[in-house]
């Protein structure tokens, strides 16, 4: 009897090794698989936009930076950003304070309203602009009355933009908000502390690694958005094309080396905005608190 126990022994103790095999086998396969997507589809395409940027030397690459419409194409962009940024702080903050700390008619109503924009297509949000404030939209005859142009002027690129953004700052407070609950900001209330003190006090520094993980995230769409831009800048040169605009205004033109150049740009604030996400996920590590 102890023979044969040993014998069906055997085999098993030999399987063992061979399902490790196969695990670590399934293991660096999955990571090439990876590997190789990643260098498809990101490491390639930022070898080519640099090569192509810097194709013909550096005062090439200057003269298509410094040339006036470019400028021009910068400053909108980060005007819209910097007007769509601070209205989605406050957007958000509101929004994730009123769904994570109060119950009331209307809540997933308006939590769905915070994905539509995740749903709708950026060309569908530019096109409802154009029908609401166009010239010949609902709100376009009161506008030319009143001489207020909304549609392919700066206006309606932040209204678009605005739209397509809004989602990312509420969506990272309400997951960071529903995690850490309501306790603390009670406990401060019922110690008479005020509602602005409550909030400055105790949920700021609660939610900051999650408010600026979420302005991260907005200031990269605000500024790389093309599909709703597109549809309510008219393309104006030197006044309603941002910078995804003019990148495919010169590549249209076969301005290559300038449109590269351009596009140089976006793809360094990429790899910025990458840098400091990481850096805020580390942060977040560090104080024990992992935000989706």
């Amino acid at each position: 009897m102890s023979e044969q126990i040993a014998t069906n022994a055997v085999p098993r103790a030999a399987a063992i090794p061979r399902s490790e095999a196969g695990g670590s086998l399934v293991k660096w396969g999955l990571i090439a698989v990876a590997l190789l997507f990643l260098a498809f589809f990101l490491i390639v395409p930022l070898i080519l936009v640099f090569g192509e940027a810097f194709k013909k030397g550096w005062e090439i690459y200057v003269q298509s930076i410094v040339e006036a419409d470019v400028i021009s194409a910068i400053k909108l962009t980060l005007l819209t950003a910097g007007l769509t940024v601070p209205l989605n702080v406050v957007f958000g903050v509101a929004a994730a304070w009123a769904i994570t700390k109060f119950e009331f008619r209307g809540k997933n109503l308006l939590i769905t309203l915070i994905d539509l924009p995740y749903a709708v297509s950026p060309v569908i949000s530019g096109l409802i602009f154009v029908l609401l404030f166009g010239a010949q939209g609902v709100f376009g005859p009161w506008l030319a009355e009143h001489d207020l142009k909304i549609i392919f002027a700066v206006p309606g690129i932040v209204l678009a933009t605005t739209f397509v953004t809004f989602p990312f700052v509420a969506r990272e407070l309400i997951a960071v908000m529903q995690t850490q609950g309501s306790e603390e900001e009670e406990a401060a209330l019922s110690l008479g502390a005020s509602g602005w003190q409550t909030f400055f006090r105790v949920t700021l520094p609660n939610i900051k690694w999650g408010l600026l993980y979420g302005i991260i995230l907005c200031n990269a769409r605000a500024m790389g958005e093309f599909g709703a831009v597109s549809v309510v800048s008219g393309h104006i040169r030197g006044q309603t094309n941002t910078l995804p605009l003019q990148v495919e205004i010169l590549y249209n033109e076969y301005n290559f080396a300038a449109a590269f150049a351009a596009a140089s740009l976006l793809t360094i604030l990429a790899l910025v905005t990458l840098v400091i996400k990481n850096i805020v996920e580390w942060k977040n590590k560090q104080s024990g608190r992992i935000y989706p």
